[in-house]
């Protein structure tokens, strides 16, 4: 008898601890038709504000977040940079990494790449001189001294776990008149297709503050050495004051189904549309710069991301579809950007910077910045869930 009752008791233990264990799981990753989980939480790991998103998935596949860890609520704060590496597809996340870490400098737009062939994984970021800000007009151009912006690239070979040491770029991918240059933020692309197969572009804005211009920064030797392409054009105009201003600032790129590259930048100057170019010889030059009239924008970063369902090529937009940075939203456009058929809202609330990516398990990422800029959050959500009805 007492063995009888000690079962039945073990039975409801065991049913206890599997309810309290579900109820766990679905507070840290909800399970509904989109999946969200937190990866970065504002005050975690003594920063006061985590920001700026990128995400890429390993050949091995394991998804790595990448972030800038600030000291206080400002865009240059003693930033450093941060990843937190999921091997589960994005249901749990690893403890934080800090990867680079420039003392009291502040380090900037993370941008990465994965280079498919060698699996390695590259970061580019830039570094601001302590108490410059870039909006500091003590900023200097060049290449020497303390008061330039610097431009850095590293790189992992086991999957995230270790990285290199920071290579100094700024003599190779930054314009000596610029006094500000940005990676990104981002992603990066690897050309799949034509005669650029296999080149690695980076998108960058570069410039002076308020007078920014786009183009990439590429490299046809699996990213050993960089080349700078050309600006492009139409990237600064004069305004009905006789000044200039720039159309364009942060920027991502994606490739189309022709091999070609759309480069697609938030506004600055001009309307609030999204801002687009193309370049048919790999991101070397760019036509001219003109707006999409079909993605309105707020002045915010957004994800361009080409993906392929059942050898369909489609391209993917993730921006905050509203006057403020909410209502974050997916596009689809199945001709190359010159539509977009299918609109989905993602997030009803605060929905800022997002990065876009293709999961191990076939299903879609996105790596976003969340109510008011209080966590980094990531769902996971199918293609048929995107599709299953337009235009909402």
């Amino acid at each position: 008898m007492r063995k009888y009752i000690f079962q039945i008791l073990s039975k409801f233990l065991k049913i206890g601890v599997g309810i309290i264990i579900s109820a766990f799981l679905l507070l840290q990753c909800k399970a509904e038709e989109v999946q969200f989980c937190d990866v970065f939480v504002s005050g975690e790991g003594g920063f006061k504000s985590i920001r700026i998103p990128s995400v890429v998935v390993s050949t091995k596949g394991t998804i790595l977040a990448f972030a800038e860890g600030r000291a206080a609520n400002a865009d240059q704060a003693q930033n450093k940079i941060i990843l937190k590496r999921s091997v589960d597809n994005g249901n749990k996340w690893g403890e934080m990494q800090i990867i680079a870490d420039d003392g009291r400098n502040s380090l900037n737009n993370p941008c990465a790449v994965v280079e498919k062939n060698s699996g390695k994984i590259i970061l580019f970021y830039q570094s601001y001189p302590e108490k410059l800000p870039e909006r500091s007009k003590k900023l200097e151009p060049g290449y020497d001294g303390t008061n330039i912006v610097r431009s850095y690239m590293i790189y992992s070979d086991d999957d995230g776990l270790n990285w290199s040491k920071p290579r100094d770029l700024t003599k190779t991918i930054k314009n000596k008149d610029a006094t500000i240059l940005a990676s990104g933020p981002g992603i990066g692309i690897q050309l799949q297709k034509g005669q650029y197969k296999g080149r690695l572009i980076m998108p960058f804005n570069e410039g002076h503050f308020g007078k920014w211009y786009v183009l990439s920064v590429y490299s046809d030797d699996f990213g050993e050495k960089w080349k700078l392409g050309e600006p492009a054009p139409g990237s600064i105009i004069t305004d009905e004051k006789n000044q200039e201003i720039s159309l364009v600032n942060e920027v991502q790129m994606v490739e189309l189904s022709d091999g070609s590259v759309m480069l697609n930048s938030r506004k600055w100057g001009g309307r609030a549309l999204r801002k687009i170019a193309i370049s048919k010889d790999g991101g070397t030059t760019w036509s001219k710069i003109t707006e999409d009239p079909a993605l309105r924008d707020n002045g915010c970063m957004a994800s361009i991301y080409a993906y392929s369902h059942n050898g369909k090529y489609c391209i993917m937009f993730s921006h905050p579809d509203s006057v403020r940075r909410e209502n974050g939203t997916i596009r689809i456009s199945f001709d190359d950007g010159k539509t977009w058929q299918i609109k989905k809202v993602l997030y009803k609330g605060g929905f800022a910077y997002s990065v876009l990516t293709s999961l191990p398990d076939g299903t879609i990422g996105c790596l976003f910045e969340a109510d008011n800029y209080k966590r980094i959050a990531f769902a996971k959500f199918s293609f048929q869930w995107l599709t299953e009805s337009k235009n909402e």
